[in-house]
């Protein structure tokens, strides 16, 4: 009984004592890439916030946001005709990151409104840049963005 007992008060012990580093480790991966995001070329910006239990992607500027006859540019390219005339500002563009450790999210999807197609998306952290990998099946069939912080 006295063995059992200090066993479990050891366990109780170390996780208490490892707790702190666990959270800051994951909550570290979370804060390590939210906010605004100056994609390539500096056409747009993007910010990654946090939405249920991963990281999402949404546009919030554009270079050029309106069409040549004034109005804002909206996602005609989408394949689903109902949400063609979607606002590009505001859209949400990437879902479902999850850190996996070692400044790299994975997991997530990432539209591209120029295409209207989406693909699998894994996103690493370089310094003061993010390495943006979307592709098609594997990782090695894809294209590759570094977006700036804003």
């Amino acid at each position: 009984m006295a063995r059992s007992f200090l066993r479990a008060v050891v366990v109780l012990s170390v996780l208490l004592w490892m707790s702190p580093w666990v959270f800051a480790s994951s909550q570290d991966g979370v804060d390590a890439i939210t906010g605004q995001w100056l994609t390539a070329e500096d056409e747009s910006v993007v910010e990654i916030y946090t939405c249920e239990d991963s990281l999402c992607l949404r546009i919030v500027w554009l270079k050029e946001p309106l069409r040549d006859d004034g109005t804002q540019k909206v996602d005609e390219n989408n394949p689903d005709t109902e949400k063609r005339t979607n606002e590009i500002i505001g859209m949400i563009i990437g879902s479902g990151f999850e850190y996996q450790g070692d400044k790299l999210w994975e997991g997530g999807n990432i539209y591209d409104p120029d295409s209207g197609k989406t693909y699998s998306c894994k996103i690493e952290l370089e310094g003061d840049e993010l390495k943006v990998r979307g592709f098609i099946g594997l990782s090695l069939f894809g294209r590759t963005e570094m977006w700036k912080r804003r």
